[in-house]
């Protein structure tokens, strides 16, 4: 089952036919008591809609804050070790990765996000930039993991890879994540087998490709879900970003007119366009 947040209201997606939800509060969708079970309800009960404008889609997202965990892929500590070494940042990253206790930071608000088919934006300040391509949680308020997003966290990797403090400026900024297209909700964790699978568009070419899978994330979604809840309450719920295997060659940085797309199966596509600067 798939929600998507419209211009139109709000619409479940099952067997290709797309149902209007009652209620115009994402909110109140987020922490239903049992999601799953009044969407499908919905789907039983309600003639399907006559039209579905993909062109209204929005960032699934409405009070909730968007959170990350990073260095949860062998070649995520392998990017972090190499563009921080000079800095000797190096073995930080790599104990971080060995650690017990996962690195999480926030990354955005619901105003710093952007939707499928809108911008994202690198740094004015940044000269090596990249995508960053995450299955996404979707947390309610008791701590369940109720579905799941494409992700997208941008990150500025030469501001990151000076000083490891200077993270928040490296991941923190208007339209520095992108969620959607839509949240597939499921009772049920993807299986380790889940492909994900981003490409980068440079005038008409593809500039970039690579793909991992679930199996290659080292740490239990559940985990993260249990260390960003200690300590912390989410009354709307939370997005959690669960880190990238895909890294682009240091060679690569993004600019301004890219198009990105990233692609998980069984959710769909989030595409993006890249500008920089205001």
């Amino acid at each position: 089952m798939k929600l998507y947040r419209t211009s139109n209201g709000h619409f479940a997606e099952h067997g290709g036919s797309y149902y209007l939800v009652p209620g115009d509060s994402w909110d109140a969708l987020v922490t239903h008591e049992n999601l799953h079970d009044f969407l499908d309800s919905i789907v039983k009960k309600v003639e399907p809609a006559l039209t579905f404008d993909p062109a209204l889609i929005k960032a699934p997202i409405e009070n909730q804050e968007v959170w990350a965990a990073g260095v949860t892929y062998y070649r995520s500590r392998s990017a972090r070790m190499e563009e921080s070494k000079s800095a000797g940042g190096g073995d930080f990253y790599d104990r971080v990765y060995s650690a017990e206790r996962p690195e999480l930071f926030f990354k955005a608000t619901a105003s710093r996000v952007s939707g499928t088919g809108e911008p994202v934006r690198i740094r004015s300040d940044a000269k090596w930039s990249v995508p960053e391509p995450e299955l996404t949680m979707l947390i309610n308020d008791r701590g369940q993991i109720i579905g799941y997003t494409v992700g997208n966290d941008m990150s500025s990797r030469d501001i990151e890879g000076e000083n490891p403090l200077y993270l928040p400026q490296a991941k923190v900024y208007d339209r520095s994540c992108a969620l959607g297209p839509c949240v597939l909700i499921s009772n049920e964790p993807l299986a380790a087998t889940t492909p994900i699978c981003v490409e980068i568009f440079r005038d008409g070419a593809s500039a970039f490709s690579g793909a991992t899978t679930l199996a290659e994330l080292k740490r239990a979604p559940a985990m993260l879900v249990e260390y960003l809840f200690r300590d912390d309450r989410f009354p709307y719920g939370t997005f959690l970003m669960t880190g990238t295997g895909v890294v682009p060659p240091d060679s690569f940085t993004l600019a301004s007119g890219d198009k990105i797309q990233i692609t998980i199966d069984p959710i769909g596509t989030l595409e993006n366009w890249v500008t920089q600067g205001a």
